[in-house]
């Protein structure tokens, strides 16, 4: 039987969260490399002791580098008491952090992608996301496929998924659709939806330059949730990413398909271990959020 790592991505962070890892080996100097990188803080942004502009974490140009700086320790500390996956996969930012678990760049070139990633997703305003629980997956797809200007941005589950689009189509769908609750997002702009396509070129042209080493651990990428260890062919699928739908709902179908019995969610939260008890029969779950679940 296997074992899953799956990465989490924006949604998780809390303020604090940064303290759970504080103790683990080069947390402050990466922390620092970091703040260098992006001309802030983000130890001080992480525990909610920041001050003026782009003070926020939940800012996206936040929320992504400190999610990939604790998810990569946290890795970097499974990996030193010699554990291993059989499979990695991260929701949205997480993919990501599963490439870097999986050998495919190294943590500052990570860094670097994360960071531009992030300004360009904020810069690519005007667009609305809206989460939806207990519909109708028919009726759902026939009124997206029915309306211009959204699409399912995050297929998280069965009974949940995301809306991206424009506010007005994106309204139109969630505000006829028969379902148990429908919640707008606070977020800057339609992620994972055509809005993002000057934003994916930009950071398609940024990828370019970037050494994709092949996976040494199958990467299930949110495009094409098939295993996969090409570098190459893994720097495609992220190119369009950012356009595209997360479809976790068939990264959870997968885990079942290929021997999966334990996924272990690596980060702050537990929003996919959630989805998957919901979603993964006979798959246990597990969560390793700091220093104190790798036993230090």
């Amino acid at each position: 039987m296997g074992i899953a790592w799956v990465f989490p991505g924006q949604g998780s962070q809390k303020v604090g969260m940064a303290a759970a890892v504080l103790e683990l080996p080069g947390a402050r100097e990466r922390f620092a490399a970091a703040s260098t990188l992006l001309g802030r803080d983000l130890l001080a942004i992480c525990a909610g002791e920041a001050e003026g502009e782009l003070s926020d974490l939940n800012d996206t140009r936040n929320t992504q580098p400190a999610l990939f700086v604790i998810e990569s320790l946290l890795v970097d500390g499974l990996k030193a008491q010699g554990r291993s996956a059989d499979c990695v996969a991260g929701h949205s930012l997480g993919e990501l952090v599963a490439l870097y678990a999986a050998g495919v760049f190294d943590v500052d070139t990570g860094l670097r992608l994360m960071k531009r990633r992030s300004e360009l997703m904020a810069a690519a305003g005007g667009g609305a996301m809206t989460a939806v629980m207990g519909f109708d997956r028919a009726e759902l797809e026939q009124l997206v496929d029915a309306t211009d200007g959204v699409v399912i941005a995050n297929d998280n589950s069965s009974a949940q998924v995301v809306l991206s689009g424009s506010p007005e189509a994106v309204a139109a769908v969630s505000g006829a659709l028969k379902c148990k609750r429908a919640i707008p997002l606070a977020v800057s702009g339609a992620f994972h939806s055509p809005f993002m396509q000057e934003a994916a070129e930009a950071f398609a042209a940024e990828l370019e330059s970037v050494p994709f080493a092949d996976a040494v651990i199958p990467v299930l990428s949110n495009t094409d949730p098939t295993p996969e260890t090409s570098g190459a062919a893994l720097k495609a699928r992220l190119r369009s990413q950012m356009i595209t739908g997360v479809r976790w709902r068939e990264t959870m179908e997968r885990f079942g398909a290929d021997g999966i019995d334990t996924a272990v969610e690596i980060g702050p939260g537990n929003v996919l271990s959630g989805l998957i008890k919901r979603g993964c029969e006979g798959v246990t779950t597990a969560q390793i959020s700091g220093a104190a679940d790798l036993g230090l």
